[in-house]
């Protein structure tokens, strides 16, 4: 298609190039959303530059389904149509069946995702499209003198388009780069993206279509709500002047396309048969949502906090999400509503054997107002072995956890031996000297995971949890020797290294340690 429309550049990602796709063949391309639907049983997977834009992209297409009304209008017509792997090419249709306007990403009044109002203060206070990738943007202000910020290299639209996906679904609170003496001083407060903060669990099958499928559900009251086009249309947004409480949401449709942030792109200036470019940005407080959880968490594996209340599965900055995998199978064991609710109930076996779906879980870690990292985990699931995945996780994470103490305890006796008279100081450091679980833990991640996997498919739980334990047990053991390496060859450091060695074989012998790990199972 044409990049320009008259002498206005015009975007519309029906057509245009913006969900990148890997088909079954393994071939990676590029596609339209018309074409993503139509093709959806042909593509294995979205792909991604990060965890955080591919599912909100995901996000992005199952609002579609709701609002062109392609879902189950019950548990039993969802089961039937994963089972029978009911088509997705109705939304294709129904998009095409849509007005052009509801759907340029540059439309004067009503571009797609975004908010017209910031107009009247873009050319004095918009940036450079930087601002716009959650990973790149930093606090918002990431430098004292934003030089950042005003870098000239443009997004392509389609990147800008996915950008503005992640920053709705993902952004984090903290204060805007962005006056309010115009539209009102509460423009400048961001509030936490509706999965900031929690993490999110998508179902994959074989294909996309079958992602799509395990992912719809039936709305409460077979209510869908309003797709949101753009912030100027649809329905009376909230004002800048004060803080309002939550809006409610209007069904699934509404929900997975809210608008998180205010935004808005700037093209570069169209030139008929390249490229659209963006080159400047504007961002600014967005929606704020008053979450049902029987109606808008549907994914959720609800967690207990130190004061009792429940909340659902938060990322950790210290604790990779394998580590949490028992929480996912225990709900999908134990849940009878909702996500996992539907999951148990699931009858299809998937040609070649194997698990049926995989459980994708994804949560943002950030420090204060800065994104860190992405945090990700694929967890296999089958209904007819949830208790025995249950069951694999739950004992293979403690095992895991006991292995780690181990580790450090081990740690503390070489160090009592090689620092007799520390400095307090100097403790921490000291000891890190000999503590091997930074070595160990990446290293148990894929000891668990083909343990999951084997159970997943059938495998013998009590078996593979003994291998499992070995295999971690002899990992620890070297991880631990390479640590100890770091003594002296002289007296005090030969006795440093027999009693942390000393003290991780009794802890591995101990009446309450994990059987898999006790010697007498492994003669």
């Amino acid at each position: 298609m044409s990049a320009s429309v008259g002498w206005r550049a015009s975007w519309d990602p029906r057509y245009e190039p913006c969900v990148p796709t890997v088909s079954v063949e393994g071939e990676f391309v590029d596609l339209p959303l018309v074409e993503v639907f139509r093709r959806a049983d042909e593509l294995s997977a979205i792909s991604c530059a990060t965890p955080g834009e591919g599912v909100a992209l995901i996000e992005y297409l199952l609002a579609l389904c709701f609002a062109s009304k392609t879902f189950p209008s019950s548990d039993q017509e969802w089961a039937t149509w994963v089972a029978q792997e009911h088509g997705l090419g109705k939304v294709g249709q129904w998009l095409v069946e849509q007005p052009a306007d509801d759907w340029d990403l540059f439309h004067p009044e009503q571009p797609l995702g975004q908010n017209s109002d910031l107009r009247r203060q873009f050319d004095a206070e918009a940036t450079g499209p930087a601002q716009l990738v959650l990973e790149q943007v930093g606090d918002y202000s990431q430098f004292f003198d934003h030089h950042h910020l005003k870098h000239p290299e443009s997004l392509s639209a389609a990147a800008a388009f996915r950008a503005v996906l992640t920053q709705h679904a993902y952004g984090l609170s903290g204060r805007a780069r962005i006056s309010g003496s115009r539209l009102g001083p509460k423009l400048t407060n961001l509030s936490a993206g509706r999965l900031q903060g929690r993490v999110r669990v998508v179902v994959q099958g074989r294909t996309l279509a079958d992602m799509l499928r395990l992912n719809l559900y039936p709305p409460a009251g077979g209510k869908v709500g309003r797709f949101n086009h753009s912030w100027t249309t649809g329905i009376s947004r909230r004002d800048f002047k004060r803080k309002p409480p939550g809006r409610p949401t209007s069904g699934p449709a509404d929900l997975h396309s809210s608008l998180g942030r205010s935004v808005l792109l700037e093209p570069v200036p169209a030139v008929e048969g390249k490229p659209v470019l963006v080159k400047g940005v504007l961002i600014g407080a967005g929606e704020l949502l008053a979450l049902a959880p029987e109606r808008d968490l549907e994914d959720a594996v609800l967690g207990k906090m130190l004061n009792g209340h429940r909340k659902p599965l938060w990322p950790s900055p210290t604790r990779a999400l394998w580590r949490e995998a028992h929480a996912l199978y225990t709900a999908a064991t134990r849940e009878t509503t909702g996500l996992f609710g539907r999951l148990r109930h699931l009858e299809f076996p998937y040609e070649g054997g194997g698990p049926p779906c995989v459980l994708w879980a994804v949560g943002l870690i950030a420090n204060k107002t800065v994104a860190a990292t992405w945090t990700e985990g694929y967890f296999p699931y089958a209904p007819s072995q949830g208790q025995e995945l249950c069951d694999a996780s739950r004992r293979g994470s403690e095992i895991a956890e006991y292995v780690a103490r181990a580790l450090e305890r081990a740690a503390y006796a070489a160090w009592k031996v090689a620092y007799p008279n520390p400095k307090p100081t100097d403790r921490k450091a000291q000891i890190a000297r000999f503590d091997a679980r930074r070595e160990f833990w990446p290293a148990a991640k894929e000891p668990f995971m083909r343990l999951l996997d084997q159970t997943a498919r059938g495998g013998d739980v009590d078996l593979g949890l003994r291998d499992y334990g070995v295999e971690l047990r002899y990992q620890a053991e070297e991880f631990l020797r390479n640590r100890l390496d770091a003594l002296q060859q002289d007296q005090k450091g030969m006795l440093a290294r027999a009693r942390a060695e000393q003290r991780f074989q009794a802890d591995m012998a101990d009446a309450k340690a994990p059987a898999e790990l006790r010697e007498e199972r492994q003669r």
